[in-house]
């Protein structure tokens, strides 16, 4: 599927208008900014030295016939467009302009006055020094002398202030370091509680396990000796009443093979025990890898945790739940222990089963859409080929076979861009299709319940409500959201937007709270009891947002095609994390949570599992198919379309453009 139209523009905000030359001369205030200081002098002085067309102190003043100064430039201006006085629109011509030397010198008199008043106590004894003004050996020498005071006093105030410039930089750096160094404590205690409580928690483990595997070597090792010793004196027994000393000497020989035999077998046992720990030692090394790839991100989360509940034990409610009691430790450390052992658990995807969705070499196989149904008993497809399939999941895993028939098809008259399977009841499921008709299927008769034909453009999403069985919200090109009810034939609710509708979410905690993702680069998050406006409008995507899908009741998860996913808390409305890594620019390449992963595609046609507490990717699998090169062009065009996890096991379904669904399952 392209990407959908990113709708319409943002309008921007309108700077505010300047001001013209003609409003900015006219402007007494900021004119009077603009000029000199000894012209404001004049001004105030005298209005009449300013020249009537220009406004400003006359320069090279020239005198006209009927009376009149002007600027030399301003008048020659003037008289090139129009042969009149500005003042008194006599006749004027060049010729008729004469020089006004007696301004001038008025002029310069009083600009020199103005000089000499705004003028410095220097610039006064300078100017006097220049004019000639006798000055005695004496005089110079106190000045001199006051001069060399004055430098003195004013190069001291000047390291004065250096210092107290430098000594408050100091004070902030030490102010500084000593709030990183109280951090750095506090992290330090913090690590030095928690080293002890796993310490004391790794002591209790060494000693259960050595209790366990004293009694395990009893009871194994006596029941095997006392067997055989119990089988000794019988044969013994037996074979000197029946035989001579020759044949009690061959029954000698036989328990000694049965004692070879014996040890033999105590042999084997200890090979594939030391091989166990040689393969869980492996095992083991692997995980402190993972360890050390993830380790500024765990150090983040740890720190995080630990400071978010720092001396808060369990509750006696949750050390009722937990089977083992852990001494000393805190709900952050036991929560950062789930996270890093979930986090090391996996480091790769196996394919367990796969299967073709039509003809390989078939354009229009594009899988849009992959859901589990209430019970992850069946799993339902759609896309481009006007057809949802249903099949069994069991039977796809545990089936050989190469090709797997589906137990329905319902086929469509358009597209189908999006799936929903119902909560409550099995056999209902919705789809969205590119003509914008939202259906509700009953699978068991194979026909549709439901036809909604509001939309007005293609419908991207939809999506059934997890606490009321017959709600459900679908998400259309035509910039509108729409709750639909199974009993009544037109939808109950409308929300009109600005832009295009990508995708939609009901919270599974609530019926009243919907999550919509929007061409306009944001997630607006509703209760549809007061739906003229959102709660709260998530930003943060740079682009289009293609899916939402909530992790919790306070936890949402959305994926754009600025090749982003985010992490949200619809409780606090606020950004919890960003995941990069995988690429996703102008495809729908899925999205799909459980309780601790995020998983997504990429137009790398790759699968990627994010931990909903590290940013970069856990892990993730590459699409190859064994009748298609690597190398070949039309490879590197296909991308991952769809990805939906089994409940909350390491399982999932993944499809992508060439219509290859795979069954994935998180190992070790």
């Amino acid at each position: 599927m392209e990407e959908c139209s990113t709708g319409a523009l943002v309008p921007a905000v309108k700077p505010e208008p300047k001001l013209s030359s003609v409003e900015a001369s006219a402007d007494p205030g900021s004119n009077d900014m603009d000029r000199p200081a000894h012209e404001k002098g004049l001004t105030e002085v005298d209005k009449d030295l300013l020249c009537p067309i220009c406004m400003q102190l006359v320069k090279d003043a020239f005198l006209t016939a009927c009376g009149h100064s002007f600027c030399y430039m301003c008048i020659i201006t003037h008289l090139r467009n129009k042969s009149d006085c500005p003042c008194c629109a006599q006749f004027l011509s060049t010729n008729q302009l004469f020089p006004n030397f007696l301004l001038d010198k008025l002029l310069k008199k009083a600009s020199a006055r103005q000089i000499s008043k705004s003028a410095s106590p220097v610039e006064h004894f300078r100017q006097a020094l220049q004019q000639g003004c006798e000055v005695s050996i004496k005089e110079l020498d106190t000045l001199l002398t006051l001069l060399v005071e004055k430098k003195r006093k004013m190069e001291q105030e000047e390291a004065e202030r250096n210092m107290q410039i430098l000594l408050d930089f100091l004070n902030c750096l030490r102010k500084q370091k000593v709030e990183e160094l109280n951090e750095v404590q506090t992290h330090l205690q913090f690590i030095k509680e928690d080293i002890g409580a796993v310490e004391r928690r790794r002591m209790d483990l060494y000693r259960a396990r050595d209790r366990y595997s004293v009694k395990l070597r009893m009871l194994g090792g006596d029941d095997s000796i006392s067997g055989a010793r119990k089988s000794w004196p019988s044969s013994i027994d037996n074979n000197t009443s029946s035989l001579s000393g020759r044949a009690g000497m061959s029954s000698w020989n036989l328990q000694s093979k049965k004692l070879d035999g014996w040890g033999l077998q105590k042999k084997d046992a200890l090979s594939a025990s030391d091989s166990q720990y040689m393969t869980q030692s492996g095992l083991a090394v692997a995980r402190k890898k993972r360890v050390h790839a993830q380790f500024d991100e765990l150090q983040e989360c740890y720190l995080q945790k630990r400071r978010q509940m720092a001396n808060q034990p369990y509750t006696q409610q949750e050390r009722e739940k937990n089977v083992i009691q852990r001494e000393g430790y805190t709900t952050g450390l036991a929560d950062f222990q789930s996270v890093l052992t979930t986090l090391t658990r996996y480091s790769r995807m196996r394919v367990i089963a796969e299967l073709r969705h039509g003809d390989l070499f078939h354009p229009a196989n594009i899988v849009s859409s992959i859901e589990f149904d209430r019970d992850y008993e069946l799993f339902a497809t759609a896309g481009v080929s006007r057809c949802i399939k249903v099949f069994d999941f069991s039977s796809v895993v545990n089936d050989p076979a190469d090709v797997h028939c589906p137990v329905v098809e319902m086929p469509t008259r358009s597209k189908l861009s999006c799936l929903s399977w119902n909560k409550f009841t099995k056999n209902h499921i919705a789809s969205t299709d590119y003509e914008g008709i939202v259906t509700v299927w009953d699978v068991n008769t194979r026909q549709s319940v439901m036809e909604y034909e509001e939309h007005e453009k293609r419908a991207w999403s939809v999506d059934f409500s997890c606490t009321e069985p017959t709600r459900l919200v679908s998400g259309s090109d035509d910039c509108k959201v729409k709750v639909w009810c199974t009993r009544q034939e037109s939808s109950v609710l409308d929300i009109d937007m600005k832009a295009n509708i990508c995708c939609v979410k009901y919270n599974p905690g609530s019926s009243n709270c919907i999550a919509v993702g929007s061409a306009d680069h944001h997630i607006h998050y509703y209760d549809l009891r007061n739906p003229s406006q959102p709660l709260h409008v998530f930003t943060g995507h740079k682009k289009a947002v293609s899916y939402v899908k909530f992790l919790s009741n306070y936890e949402l998860a959305s994926a754009s095609t600025d090749s982003t996913l985010r992490l949200w808390n619809v409780k606090e409305n606020i950004p919890v994390r960003t995941f990069k890594g995988h690429t996703n620019e102008k495809n729908f390449v899925g999205l799909t949570v459980n309780g601790e992963y995020i998983a997504c595609g990429s137009e790398t046609n790759e699968v990627f599992v994010y931990h909903k507490e590290i940013s970069k990717p856990v892990t993730w699998h590459r699409f190859g198919s064994p009748d298609l090169d690597d190398t070949d062009d039309d490879a590197g065009s296909y991308f991952i379309s769809a990805v939906c996890w089994k409940s909350d096991s390491p399982t999932m379904l993944t499809a992508n453009s060439q219509g290859t669904i795979k069954v994935l399952v998180l190992a070790a």
